[in-house]
């Protein structure tokens, strides 16, 4: 049932309001989608999955026990099946929209800010230490 003009109305001032006393957390509201939670878990089941494959290799390359070499594989098994369901979770929309964000430079954007935030934290770590001599 679509919202009356007057309810529209209301709705839009209560937006106006919200963005205006706090903005930062308008802008976090805007820039995140219900679909954060499943691809975490996609890049969780991911590492996991990697770490297998690495404890796996080692284990036959080693020659240890098989025990070893079958356990990196359950958890490789486990893993893909952890991703499978997430992106079951995520389903079609969430694919589309994470897709739109990635084209739309939303990915690059992330990326950005996040060697922005490690390039601060290397620059106020350089300044830490003691000041260099004057020669």
């Amino acid at each position: 049932m679509p919202l009356s003009d007057e309810e529209q109305r209301i709705l839009q001032e209560i937006e106006q309001q919200f963005h205006a006393n706090d903005p930062h957390l308008a802008g976090e509201m805007g820039s995140h989608s219900i679909y954060v939670h499943c691809l975490r878990q996609m890049k969780w089941a991911g590492a996991a999955f990697f770490a297998g494959v690495v404890v796996l290799v080692v284990a036959l390359a080693t020659a240890t026990n098989f025990l070893v070499a079958f356990g990196a594989f359950i958890v490789m098994l486990a893993a893909a099946l952890w991703f499978e369901r997430s992106l079951r979770k995520m389903g079609r929309a969430g694919m589309e929209q994470l897709g739109q964000q990635f084209r739309t430079g939303g990915f690059r954007e992330y990326l950005g800010t996040t060697s922005e935030r490690l390039k601060g934290r290397a620059h106020t770590s350089d300044n830490d230490g003691p000041p260099a001599p004057d020669a």
